[in-house]
C-alpha cells in the first residue's frame, strides 16, 4: 500500500525558507511523476510543481524563481526548497502521485502546515 508522508513545515517569517521532503513507501517515486500541492484556508487545491520520472519539472508561475522540487531516488524521497516566503504560500502543502494500472489511482500524503507570518 503506497504511501506519502510529509515533513518540513513550520512558523516562518517573510523572505525566510523552508524545506520540504515527502518520504514514499510502498512505492518507487523513481517510475512515478511526483508534485506538491498545496490548499491555503477557503481556497482550493493547487498544484505547486511537479516532476515526471523522467526529470521533467512544471511550477505554478506564483513559485518560479523561488521554489525548487527535486527527488532523490536513492532515498525514495521528494523534496520542495521553498525561498522568499511569502505571507500568501501559508497554506498546507501535499505530497502526490498517482499510478496507471486499470485505471488512475491517486495518492495524497496527509500534509504539512507552513505558515508564513511575521
Amino acid at each position: 500500500q503506497p504511501q506519502l508522508v510529509e515533513s518540513g513545515g513550520g512558523l516562518v517569517q517573510p523572505g525566510g525558507s523552508l524545506r520540504l521532503s515527502c518520504a514514499a513507501s510502498g512505492i518507487s517515486i523513481s517510475i512515478n511523476a511526483m508534485g506538491w500541492y498545496r490548499q491555503a484556508p477557503g481556497k482550493q487545491r493547487e498544484l505547486v510543481a511537479n516532476i515526471t520520472a523522467g526529470g521533467r519539472i512544471n511550477s505554478a508561475d506564483s513559485v518560479k524563481g523561488r521554489f525548487t522540487i527535486s527527488r532523490d531516488d536513492a532515498k525514495n524521497t521528494m523534496y520542495l526548497q521553498m525561498n522568499s516566503l511569502k505571507p500568501e504560500d501559508t497554506a498546507v502543502y501535499y505530497c502526490h502521485t498517482f499510478i496507471w494500472s486499470s485505471s488512475r489511482v491517486d495518492y495524497w500524503g496527509k500534509g504539512t502546515l507552513v505558515t508564513v507570518s511575521s
